[in-house]
């Protein structure tokens, strides 16, 4: 049984890490259900373990989190939906690399229940979708854009941290950093695809999406 948890409002970064590591040590004891937390932030910027401080661009213009997940710097916001996952891979399989291939999956599967296709890339951390409405870049290739990001931390096996999928946030606010170090290829949002896609949408298919990739029941 995972439980899942949608937090209505903007969720304070500290505190959500506060209850990642409380839940994941709960977990881990027994003690508690795995857990699936949606949430949406105020705008802010986290930098993961391979952070490179050239990468930060505006270090001034939101507040800037260190974080223990793995990746590069992020941001986060209004608009973007996070999911925060809380999984023990001791029930799981101790396998780190293909439970990133299973986050992967669940992405493509939510997005394709939009009609978006999206893609992985080999050395490009995340989820992207080749715009044809764009120009090649200057190397000659297809333009491509990033619709989502996955950074975990595993303690004891339990995971948390998670992905997040740009839903309608404000696309300017990825200007402050080099999104995951990558400075070729741009960002875009479902809204900025041409969706009218709302939270309550990509929740929904979240979760049926979670429960055909991962299995279990959903706990509300």
């Amino acid at each position: 049984m995972v439980e899942w948890i949608i937090s209505d409002g903007l969720t304070d970064y500290s505190e959500a890490v506060a209850f990642m590591e409380a839940r994941a040590e709960a977990i881990h004891k027994g003690d508690a259900e795995e857990c699936i937390w949606l949430v949406e932030h105020p705008p802010l910027y986290t930098a993961g373990t391979s952070a490179r401080i050239e990468d930060l661009k505006d270090p001034d213009r939101f507040p800037v989190h260190t974080s223990k997940r793995g990746g590069q710097y992020t941001y986060h916001g209004p608009g973007q939906r996070v999911a925060y996952v809380m999984l023990d891979l001791n029930k799981r399989g101790k396998d780190v690399r293909r439970f990133v291939q299973m986050l992967e999956e669940w992405v493509i599967a939510t997005l394709a229940d939009f009609n978006l296709r999206g893609e992985i890339r080999e050395g490009r951390v995340g989820v992207w979708i080749e715009r044809d409405d764009k120009p090649l870049t200057l190397t000659g290739k297809k333009a491509e854009d990033k619709i989502a990001a996955i950074g975990i931390r595993l303690r004891k096996w339990v995971s948390f941290h998670g992905i997040s999928i740009n839903v309608e946030p404000d696309l300017d606010h990825f200007d402050g950093i080099v999104p995951c170090g990558i400075t070729e290829y741009g960002v875009t949002s479902l809204v900025d695809m041409g969706l009218p896609v709302t939270m309550d949408d990509l929740d929904l298919a979240l979760r049926r999406c979670f429960e055909t990739t991962f299995g279990g029941s959903a706990k509300i």
